[in-house]
């Protein structure tokens, strides 16, 4: 028998292409699809499950929604490229304000006032914005925030004299396109605690040099608190994953992401004032992460993605910073106790200042601390780096103080 030609296969290949593609849009015809909404986010993993089977699963069904689902651990990269091209997607949600906001100035973003109760919210997680040319409108959304400033532990709880040697912390700095923000996480929060918020924001904003004494002894107290600089260490932390595990016994600065982990080990946490050598008068803040989302196509179906997202009664994983949101009883203690530092009016909550600096900046901050961690002789050097890429912004970067 004869096999088939390559021409004659590729004919084939194309037909069964065709058919697929009819049946999956037939399929989608049957079900009465109304539109749909791309989403584009660097959500991966478990993390990702759950969205999609208690977010955008239930969307779909009441809606009739597609949502087509993007996501990327390289979601900085991949959204500028699709601005270039003119192709964004119409909602994007990205880590933290800073790169929102540039975007705002550009005039890339749609303001959502209209969609949703900003009452309903800090003023901090969903700020009304000025932009020149513009009135102040609200640009982005929380879809899911999470607690930082925190110590894990099992056994005693940790304090600034017992916390060393610096082998007993679990640090790994790895993370594909943004290795290095767990370093960046403890020179932020040692800065948060040592200095107090006032003078982290203007850090954070960009109205505080790189070289202020006080930033300087932030990057100094953490390389002594961790070790750097030990080559055989350096090569391990450089190598590790974020997320890897971390025995019993030993501490580690991690946010409220990692709170399973802790539980499994019967551990706790405590705030990293209590651990950071030198915390000032001011110590207590929290610093805190989001996942902001914001519309960069206004169609119809993305503006009825921003209003599910923001319905109290839509079921979204982790930690609502929205405070009409009904309790979630399937959490534990410690998981209600973190939901309610993340929402409780009068506390003090700073944005992770990285994700609240300009992209070119943050990605640099990245850097620089794994460079720092490998040889702190070079950190002024870092420092006058960073200096250079210093830009005044104007981002409501903590709350009540």
């Amino acid at each position: 028998m004869s096999r088939p030609g390559g021409r004659t296969l590729g004919i084939l290949c194309l037909c069964l292409v065709l058919l697929g593609a009819g049946v999956y849009a037939g399929v989608r015809w049957a079900r009465g699809w109304e539109g749909s909404v791309t989403l584009l986010a660097n959500w991966s993993g478990t993390e990702r499950e759950q969205f999609e089977e208690h977010v955008v699963e239930p969307f779909e069904k009441k809606y009739r929604i597609d949502v087509v689902y993007q996501g990327s651990s390289a979601l900085s990269q991949v959204l500028a490229a699709d601005m270039a091209a003119g192709n964004p997607p119409d909602v994007a949600v990205l880590p933290g304000p800073g790169e929102l906001l540039a975007y705002a100035v550009d005039g890339r973003l749609h303001p959502l006032d209209d969609l949703f109760d900003a009452g309903d919210y800090d003023r901090f997680w969903a700020p009304e914005v000025t932009v020149p040319g513009q009135d102040a409108h609200t640009y982005w959304l929380p879809v899911k925030t999470g607690l930082k400033s925190m110590v894990w532990y099992a056994g005693p709880a940790p304090t600034a004299k017992t916390a060393g040697p610096p082998a007993r912390w679990c640090l790994g700095m790895e993370s594909g396109a943004t290795s290095g923000w767990p370093g960046t996480d403890w020179v932020e929060d040692i800065l948060l605690q040592q200095a107090g918020p006032r003078v982290y924001e203007d850090w954070a904003n960009g109205r505080l040099p790189w070289t202020d004494a006080a930033v300087r002894r932030a990057w100094t107290t953490w390389a002594g608190l961790v070790g750097a600089g030990d080559g055989a260490r350096a090569e391990q932390v450089l190598t590790t994953a974020f997320d890897a595990e971390c025995a019993a016994g030993r501490l580690e600065h991690q946010g409220s992401f990692r709170a399973g982990h802790w539980r499994r080990e019967g551990g706790d946490y405590v705030h990293s004032s209590e651990v950071v050598p030198g915390a000032g008068a001011n110590a207590g803040a929290w610093e805190v992460s989001g996942d902001l989302a914001a519309v960069l196509n206004p169609t119809p179906e993305a503006e009825q993605l921003i209003r599910y997202l923001a319905d109290p009664d839509t079921a979204l994983p982790e930690y609502t910073a929205n405070r009409a949101a009904p309790a979630d009883t399937g959490q534990d203690a410690a998981e209600r106790q973190i939901g309610t530092l993340l929402r409780e009016p009068g506390r003090t909550r700073c944005w992770d200042a990285s994700d609240a600096m300009p992209r070119t900046t943050r990605d640099a901050f990245h850097q620089a601390v794994l460079r720092a961690f490998a040889d702190p002789s070079g950190l002024d050097t870092r420092l006058k780096e960073l200096e250079a890429l210093r830009r005044p912004q104007n981002l409501p970067v903590c709350s009540a103080r």
